[in-house]
């Protein structure tokens, strides 16, 4: 007997639905809106969740991470009353089970509950093998969970892997825990870097070459496809393969057969293929510097490494992670954080990615020295600057409610990060301090550009002549 939960608003449709599940001896219960929905599969196990995309408080797909982050998902099988491709797409590459159409047949929506449940049941024995090994891949963030369940599938087969995501989100590690949870981990992890070879660099590199075979070919040389013989073969930038090879190397992968540079026999390699990019293929296809038949082959599973900034809060795991790593390599005594280290580094987009996170890090660490807890003042001054102006920027660009926005920030932006690249260094004044010596110095400034002219001072400030009177007494200033 399984439980079924039906997120759904047409009440009609989830007492007819409940009356079929019932019907045939599963527990069902449902709930009219995401957030009574996401409350109930987060105290109860569900082994199916049915549900519908348009709801009174959102849209169904957006709570697909929500759901693939659980400890034991269900299968997913989403319900909604209009024909909508690009939500099918969404769907599908969230890891839903099916995708039906309401109204659906009662025969259509058993056969798919069938089949649900059998999958989800055949899947739990899978899992219940063996854990992964997933040293070095940290996160808890719903996204990077979706990225976990693909490749805990990947390790368990033996079919090819395109892993996508830009640079720096991890794509090696996670091809070679791929590689350490499959049947292959006893043979070798052959590591190929498509950008750093030319074309016939790249030839002789995979393919190995004979001696004479070429201009400073002094010896025989094994390629890597062949090292990879019983473990797995990863491509790194695929996508910067050059047209010309990749032809050739449909047929490796088609036939497990290839030929050395300058040798007239060919040779066989059992390995497993594992590809990853930061380039868009399928738009390189369009475009013709990419073969189709080939993409088909690399992609035949798909799996895709969210940027960091999408999923700030697996920052703090990673940093726990990778600081407790370098306390290890430095011999140095474990680190705590102070309150606003991860608050600072949150605020960041990472344009680089974990690798971006973890070389700061490093560099935190090594400044702290043997001091026990990270603080912000630890990370790089050019990374702390870059918070800083970021923070300026979206506090400058907000309009204050029902107030029309200044003519143009762009001045009060630049002397506000003057401000501040000048006193990072240093211990903050307080507010009313910091307030008053800038106060003092624009004033002073004001008096000097406008040389003394009143008239002119009043225009540009914006001061009535009082005020202005007043501040000149304030400060000790005069004309």
């Amino acid at each position: 007997m399984a439980e079924i939960l039906i997120i759904d608003d047409d009440l009609d449709v989830c007492e007819t639905m409940e009356s079929l599940i019932t019907r045939l001896t599963h527990e069902c219960v449902s709930a009219h809106t995401l957030d009574s929905g996401v409350r109930m599969m987060r105290k109860k196990a569900f082994d199916v969740i049915f549900l519908d995309v348009r709801l009174p408080d959102g849209n169904g797909l957006d709570i697909l991470p929500d759901i693939m982050a659980l400890p034991d998902p269900p299968e997913v099988i989403i319900l909604t009353g209009k024909g909508d491709p690009d939500g099918a797409e969404l769907a599908i590459r969230g890891g839903v089970w099916d995708y039906l159409l309401k109204p659906s047949s009662i025969r259509e929506i058993s056969l798919t509950l069938g089949r649900a449940l059998k999958y989800h049941e055949e899947k739990r024995g899978r899992d219940g093998d063996r854990g992964l090994e997933l040293n070095g891949v940290v996160g808890d963030s719903p996204v990077i969970k979706v990225s976990f369940n693909l490749l805990s599938q990947a390790a368990r087969s033996e079919t090819n892997v395109l892993i996508t995501g830009e640079t720096g989100t991890g794509k090696e590690l996670f091809a070679s825990t791929i590689h350490a949870n499959s049947k292959r981990k006893s043979g070798n992890f052959v590591v190929v870097d498509c950008a750093g070879l030319t074309e016939s660099l790249l030839e002789s590199t995979l393919y190995g070459h004979r001696k004479g075979a070429f201009t400073g070919a002094q010896s025989d040389r094994i390629g890597l496809v062949k090292l990879a013989d019983g473990g797995t073969l990863f491509l790194d930038e695929v996508g910067e393969m050059p047209l010309s090879m990749q032809k050739a190397f449909l047929r490796v992968l088609q036939e497990r057969t290839f030929r050395p540079v300058g040798d007239t026999r060919e040779q066989t390699s059992d390995f497993r293929l594992v590809t990853a990019t930061n380039r868009d293929l399928d738009n390189m296809v369009e475009k013709g510097t990419f073969r189709s038949d080939l993409l088909y082959r690399l992609k035949t599973m798909h799996i895709h490494l969210p940027p960091l900034r999408e999923r700030p809060e697996d920052i703090k795991s990673l940093c726990a992670y990778r600081v407790s790593q370098l306390c290890r390599q430095y011999n140095m005594p474990p680190k705590s954080f102070g309150s606003d280290f991860n608050p600072a580094l949150e605020s960041y987009d990472w344009p680089g990615n974990v690798r971006e996170l973890f070389n700061i890090l490093e560099r935190a660490v090594v400044t702290s020295g043997n001091e026990k807890t990270l603080y912000a003042m630890h990370l790089p001054r050019e990374l702390r600057i870059q918070i800083a102006k970021s923070q300026i920027e979206r506090m400058t660009n907000a309009a204050p409610e029902e107030e029309l926005p200044a003519p143009s920030t762009e001045p009060v932006r630049k002397i506000g990060q003057d401000i501040f690249e000048d006193i990072f260094e240093q211990e903050l004044p307080t507010l009313r301090d910091f307030k008053s010596t800038a106060e003092k110095v624009y004033l002073g400034e004001l008096i000097r550009q406008c040389d003394g002219d009143l008239p002119r001072i009043l225009e540009v400030s914006k001061l009535s002549r009082s005020h202005f009177y007043g501040l000149l007494k304030k400060y000790g200033l005069s004309l």
